[in-house]
């Protein structure tokens, strides 16, 4: 709740009205609930059933950045519990130098026994869902006749930035172990440096099955797993050192909405989080009261709620009154040039309380904007020059958390 408390000093404007001199304490805080994954999704065929048959081909859309994977699985469909997937962590989607990787990239693919039903030999009269073990095994890599390479091709097609297209297609036919394929599932992991959050998404060779695996395996359906899919993905985005100015007058002075970057510092703020340019430039300015550039104690930057443990955190005292102007902004880590900041002209020095409903997503303009976490070690995104928008949700590229729920502002 956003109220107005009493007030701690006093003086005389030039009129000699008395006015309020009020000291207060922002605070800044990540409270987005990390995730182990960027992105999830399924695929299946297109025609009259989702089954992939020998010959048939299907393909899935998705955003990647450096060191980051794409991870599927799909049923056997002429066995028990056998599935196709690539070994852990997934397909390398970026050579060491930074190329995206294209074209064929079957030889990565794996089959995997589920470890849930007694195999009978693969084929059409295989039965389904056939003798369930009686203590199920882990899951283990198996060979048929033929490689699973040669029965599953893989085309790997980079689009554009980060985007990446992944074609299979069933080349079974004619083969000792032809089959159709099932519906399948794909995930691609966030990345935090060069390490992988989640190296196994969907499966973990050598452990049981778990997590709705095993009715992919054995019947090729992805509900069950994609219900927990979907509550691994999302943002895991730290911020940047927070930007806050006291001010004076009408206007926001660290940015306004369709007016492209002043060249002041927001693009450094927002591409970098390098909030000092812009912060010391402020600083020369008429009207600017204060200048502080917040930074969490423990590590600079903001980190998102991970496992149970708070977010990042910084705080500043600040003097502001009735009449005095509050914004703030923060680069939105996980992306190329979007930042967090007060909407239209901030709030009033006497407000007290949560002020995050205030807060807005904005795009700087500067930067050609990516999948929000798969840009992350990529090569430099091309440079662009548009006017700062705030970011409808869902965005362009997918559905963020509401802004309370990513980012806490109080002023007590």
């Amino acid at each position: 709740m956003i109220s107005v408390l009493a007030f701690s000093s006093c003086s005389k404007d030039d009129d000699g009205e008395m006015l309020v001199n009020e000291t207060a304490t922002i605070t800044v805080e990540n409270v987005i609930e990390g995730k182990a994954l960027t992105q999830f999704g399924t695929f299946q065929n297109t025609g009259s059933s989702p089954v992939i048959n020998p010959g048939e081909s299907t393909s899935f859309t998705f955003y990647a950045g450096k060191g980051q994977t794409i991870s599927f699985a799909a049923m056997y469909g002429n066995s028990n519990d056998l599935f196709f997937a690539p070994a852990n962590p997934g397909i390398k989607l970026y050579q060491d130098n930074g190329d995206p990787v294209e074209g064929n990239v079957s030889s990565q693919i794996r089959l995997w026994d589920n470890g849930t039903r007694v195999n009978e030999p693969t084929g059409p009269a295989v039965t389904h869902p056939g003798v369930a073990e009686t203590t199920p095994q882990n899951i283990t890599e198996i060979g048929l006749a033929v490689p699973a390479s040669q029965l599953l091709k893989a085309e790997l097609t980079h689009e554009e930035g980060t985007k990446f297209t992944l074609k299979l297609t069933n080349t079974s036919g004619g083969t000792a172990n032809e089959t159709p394929i099932s519906a399948g599932i794909w995930a691609v992991s966030h990345i935090s440096g060069t390490a992988l959050l989640k190296e196994d998404p969907i499966f973990s060779p050598g452990k049981p099955s778990a997590n709705g695996l095993t009715d992919l395996a054995e019947t090729g359906k992805t509900t069950t797993l994609a219900q927990y899919l979907t509550g691994i993905t999302g943002p895991n985005s730290a911020f940047s050192p927070v930007l806050v100015v006291v001010y004076s007058g009408n206007d926001n002075p660290i940015f306004k909405t369709g007016e492209n970057d002043r060249g002041q510092g927001l693009k450094e703020l927002s591409q970098q989080g390098n909030a000092d340019i812009l912060a010391a430039f402020l600083k020369t300015k008429p009207g600017i009261k204060e200048v502080f550039v917040l930074k969490d104690p423990a590590g600079t930057i903001l980190k998102p709620r991970i496992n149970g443990n708070d977010g990042g955190k910084a705080s500043q005292v600040i003097s502001a009154r009735k009449g005095d102007r509050i914004a703030l902004a923060a680069m939105y880590a996980q992306s190329n040039d979007w930042f967090i900041a007060a909407t239209n002209n901030g709030v009033d020095g006497s407000t007290r309380g949560d002020i995050s409903s205030i807060m807005g997503l904005f795009d700087s303009g500067t930067l050609v904007s990516s999948f929000p976490g798969a840009h992350t070690g990529s090569a430099p995104a091309q440079a662009e020059s548009k006017p700062v928008q705030q970011l409808a949700n869902p965005n362009q590229f997918n559905t963020l958390p509401s802004l309370p729920q990513m980012i806490k502002v109080t002023i007590q």
